[in-house]
């Protein structure tokens, strides 16, 4: 399918991040799991919130992860799902309606209502990513997650749109095919995060998903099973690296090693006689640094940041309140990326939203799992989720095509043998 070897279903997600590349090469089992086979990473150099704004250099870091992941998985890659991000990610919930062609629901009257829903104005240079279906009315029966088989007059589509800018998009494209790659699909990182962290019935309940990056954070907000809305808020885990490489006068490579390594999101959990060494950025002897005084760097910066999260999160609120739909996000928020995986955010969190508040690792695979179950891995994971999905959807109308055209074989062949 997507990789030369054998016979097995494999699939390959490969995220370009602004810190890292990651390559993961997945097998599809029976099960809905997903059996990690080979994975590759290499530092990203070339990449900003922007985009691609060193050609050169990012291919060659996504040239040294493929091959990583190449060689553990014994296999060579054709193509891949690739993941895209960056405040250039817009989203907008459109509506379609169309009269009901025959006496039932058809495939035909889903795709055509879904098409009309999508036809709408887009921001200037954007072109479409997802249009996922939230529900569907039909007449004056609302709520209907499946129209296909049933009766009516007229059906409307709610959709949400998910859109990026043409130029950004062509840019992380060209990276994959320097490298003799075909892009399957360009998915956004938000939606491929939300498809390796969350279960049916916290999408049912309600939930937001916020993947904290380096440069981005990644929002999809659920409420009964339908995605309402996505955002890049583009500011995450590298401002927190800033400041503390500026208030002690450290190298940002030095500050990221004592965030990841010593970091807390909230003070009041550490004891105020730890001390950790900090290099100097002069050649001087090492300083000791209080790690209660780095918490108090680092704490507010969080707080920002999972307030603009929560801004966002109440700004939907509002707006569905007000159409009538429903809005309460009962199974809370959910954080995940390189970003959630500092100390004690989970308690900073919750002072932040009021609300259950869990950090999670990618779900549903197998495998490679030890390396892979950590929550910088939930985009690239999802990716092959989300490859997986496209398959099983693929697969099954090739098995309704076959099964139609040896219906047709058999009736041919009974009106051979009749005349």
């Amino acid at each position: 399918m997507m990789i030369k070897k054998t016979d097995k279903k494999l699939v390959v997600g490969l995220e370009i991040g602004i810190s890292k590349v990651s390559v993961l090469i997945g097998e599809i089992l029976p099960n809905d799991m997903i059996n990690i086979i080979g994975f590759g990473n290499n530092p990203s150099h070339g990449m900003n919130k922007s985009g691609v704004n060193n050609l050169e250099s990012v291919v060659k870091c996504v040239q040294l992860a493929i091959d990583k992941a190449e060689l553990m998985a014994e296999c060579q890659i054709s193509s891949v799902y690739l993941a895209i991000s960056g405040k250039h990610i817009s989203c907008q919930n459109e509506i379609g309606i169309v009269p009901i062609s025959e006496d039932e629901i058809t495939q035909y009257d889903v795709d055509n209502v879904i098409h009309i829903a999508k036809s709408v104005r887009m921001h200037d240079e954007h072109r479409i990513l997802h249009v996922i279906p939230q529900e569907y009315t039909i007449d004056y029966q609302e709520g209907i997650k499946n129209p296909i088989g049933l009766s009516g007059i007229r059906i409307k589509a709610k959709v949400h749109i998910i859109t990026c800018h043409n130029d950004i998009a062509k840019n992380i494209i060209k990276v994959v095919e320097r490298c003799g790659l075909k892009v399957d699909q360009l998915i956004f990182s938000g939606l491929a995060s939300s498809y390796s962290v969350l279960t049916q019935d916290e999408r049912e309940l309600g939930v937001c998903v916020a993947d904290i990056g380096c440069g981005t954070i990644d929002i999809a907000i659920y409420t009964n099973d339908s995605l309402r809305y996505t955002k890049v808020i583009p500011y995450a885990g590298n401002i927190v690296t800033s400041d503390i490489s500026y208030a002690f006068s450290i190298t940002p490579s030095d500050a990221e090693t004592i965030k990841i390594n010593y970091g807390c999101a909230l003070g009041t959990i550490i004891s105020n006689n730890e001390n950790i060494e900090v290099q100097s950025i002069d050649g001087q002897p090492p300083k000791s640094l209080q790690r209660q005084i780095l918490a108090e760097v680092i704490e507010p910066r969080y707080t920002e940041l999972l307030n603009l999260i929560n801004n966002e999160i109440l700004k939907l609120q509002g707006k569905l309140r007000n159409q009538g739909i429903k809005h309460n996000i009962d199974a809370g928020i959910i954080l995940t990326g390189g970003g959630s995986q500092i100390n004690g955010l989970i308690e900073c969190a919750k002072k932040v939203f009021q609300t259950k508040v869990r950090i999670s690792n990618p779900l549903n695979i197998t495998g490679l799992t030890d390396d892979i179950q950590k929550p910088y891995y939930s985009t690239t994971v999802g990716l092959l989720h989300y490859g997986k999905q496209t398959y099983l959807i693929n697969k099954s109308e090739i098995n309704k095509n076959i099964s139609i055209s040896s219906f047709f074989q058999k009736v041919t062949n009974w009106l051979r043998k009749e005349f």
